[in-house]
């Protein structure tokens, strides 16, 4: 039986793999539990890890050490993956304003932390692990824990039993402070949802129909080619056009001519929409079902971009309106429909909209890709050089005056940063990085639950003497105080200087702490989707910075 006692109680891979594998079962397991409406989630694989390393499982070293940076790579890369392509958007418009709360939030919290320590003499490390429970945020926990160990060659256990303690009151605390901005200011939540539903809401930049009666006497006679001309940089696709004289509807080209009470249907953006109709003439009310009764041998059909050869380019370029007589009115991207200019930038996963003959969009098709199959395939060149990019980045030392130890930003940072400008600028470079909301999921689950069973496992053995003689049940207050004030003075500026809607204020203080739990509160409170918008707006930035100061924190204080 010897096996057997080496299987349960030694060092060896299979011995590893096993106890990861039970420490993550049981962790899911636990985490599907709810009390009153709340879940910790795979959080619990944290508290199941604690609890085993607590009764003298172990893992070597070594392996524990290897297993716990490979699962925080893959989760943080997975999650640079997610935000990247909405990073950068996220800053416009009325972004700024909820990005520049949510930082605030950091930012308080960062002091607050830093205030604390002073006062109560806790270590840096620990103060460090308090914060990253008490705003629930995973990564900042593993960008802390790599951060240390750079500098001072071996792990911290108080951050990973700084972060166990404050989290659970965390996730109570953040919908504590929701609650309480309702409360401070009145909030009746079906004034609320009218004052939200009376909002324009709309995307500038999306594109919608509008039907147009030719009126403008300026552009009798003229081309679809020189109306583009004289209209300059505007945002706009004629799709249809219905001829009053044969009482005919054509595909539009650019050598479609225009004439007296012509009947045209143009796709554009709200922001250039009133510009094309004075080019025009007048809109009329002309539901989309009648185009369509109109179209008679004509298709409409979304394509997806499967290609590989077509990723990066302009649509422009490819000459499909020329060459097979069709027409592309919308590309859809992330749930936004985007106007189908020459200049727009095509990417693997774009959904576009084509109107022809059957046989012209299956010669598009063939451009194209159209291959559901295709799209499933993982680009694991993307995904696994980005990671080498990212390792590689995190290892460079960095010099600041006055700072004896270089700053590095690790292998926490590097690759975050990398996903975020791969997802967004790889289509430049050719590369392929479309990969389906499922394999993304996985890929994040995989990490997050390997990384938080080994943290578990590894701060085990100090747990319960934290507990009752090193002062942690005084963690888990501070923590409250980390969650609860920074919140809750952002959430009042945001409410009475901002006029920030409730619903879209419960979605960024849930943003801006990344908790998923206070953002499944708010979606079920609210009823509509505006806390989920204001929640994806503020997440990437938030996710960036909470993985910044905390090493930060490290660098500068531990």
């Amino acid at each position: 039986m010897e096996w057997l006692n080496e299987l349960l109680w030694g060092e060896g891979i299979a011995h590893s793999v096993m106890l990861l594998s039970i420490v993550i079962v049981g962790g899911i397991l636990l985490g599907k539990v709810k009390i009153g409406g709340i879940s910790l989630g795979i959080t619990f694989v944290l508290f199941v890890g604690i609890f085993l390393g607590h009764f003298g499982f172990s893992i070597h070293p070594e392996i524990l050490h290897f297993f716990k940076e490979f699962g925080l790579i893959l989760f943080v890369y997975s999650v640079g993956m997610q935000v990247g392509p909405g990073f950068f958007s996220s800053f416009k418009k009325g972004g700024i304003t909820l990005n520049m709360l949510a930082a605030g939030v950091v930012f308080l919290g960062v002091v607050t932390t830093l205030i604390i320590h002073y006062i109560t003499g806790i270590p840096m490390e620990t103060m460090v692990g308090i914060l990253s429970g008490a705003v629930t945020n995973t990564p900042g926990l593993g960008a802390a824990q790599q951060a240390y160990s750079d500098i001072h060659g071996e792990p911290a256990p108080t951050i990973a039993l700084g972060y166990a303690v404050a989290y659970p009151l965390g996730v109570v605390g953040i919908i504590l402070a929701i609650l309480c901005i309702r409360f401070l200011f009145r909030i009746d939540l079906g004034k609320e949802s009218d004052r939200l539903q009376a909002e324009d809401n709309k995307h500038e930049n999306e594109a919608s129909p509008v039907s147009l009666l030719v009126k403008n006497p300026a552009v009798f006679g003229k081309t679809v080619g020189e109306l583009s001309a004289l209209v300059g940089n505007r945002e706009f696709v004629l799709s249809r056009i219905w001829y009053n004289n044969s009482k005919q509807m054509e595909i539009v080209s650019a050598d479609t001519v225009l004439n007296e009470n012509d009947k045209v249907l143009a796709i554009t953006t709200e922001n250039d929409a009133e510009t094309i109709k004075t080019f025009i003439g007048e809109e009329i009310q002309m539901d989309r079902k009648e185009w369509i009764s109109l179209e008679s041998q004509l298709v409409n059909r979304r394509i997806l971009v499967t290609k590989s050869e077509v990723n990066g380019k302009q649509l422009g370029e490819l000459k499909l309106r020329k060459s097979y007589g069709i027409n592309i009115t919308r590309i859809s991207r992330a749930g936004v429909d985007l106007v189908a200019t020459p200049h727009l930038v095509l990417q693997v996963g774009d959904r576009v909209n084509v109107v022809g003959t059957e046989a012209s969009i299956v010669a598009v098709e063939k451009v194209l890709g159209n291959s559901m199959k295709r799209l499933n395939e993982p680009n694991l060149i993307s995904i696994f050089l980005g990671i080498a990019i990212g390792v590689f980045l995190g290892s460079i030392p960095i010099t600041f005056p006055g700072i004896p130890q270089p700053v590095k930003l690790g292998l926490a940072g590097g690759p975050l940063i990398v996903a975020i400008l791969v997802s967004r600028f790889g289509y430049k470079y050719k590369l392929v990085t479309y990969t389906t909301a499922s394999a993304n999921l996985m890929l994040r689950e995989i990490g997050i639950t390997i990384f938080l069973a080994c943290v578990g496992i590894g701060a085990g053995k100090g747990f319960v003497d934290t507990i009752i003689n090193g002062g942690g049940l005084l963690w888990i207050g501070y923590g409250f105080i980390i969650t609860v004030l920074p919140l809750m003075i952002i959430g009042t500026i945001g409410r009475y200087f901002y006029k920030v809607n409730y619903f879209t204020l419960m979605g960024l203080l849930a943003g801006s702490t990344t908790d998923p739990p206070a953002l499944a509160y708010s979606n079920a409170t609210a009823g509509n989707d505006a806390p989920a918008v204001g929640y994806a707006t503020v997440y990437p930035l938030t996710m960036f910075l909470r993985v910044l100061t905390a090493q930060l924190m490290i660098l500068f204080f531990a």
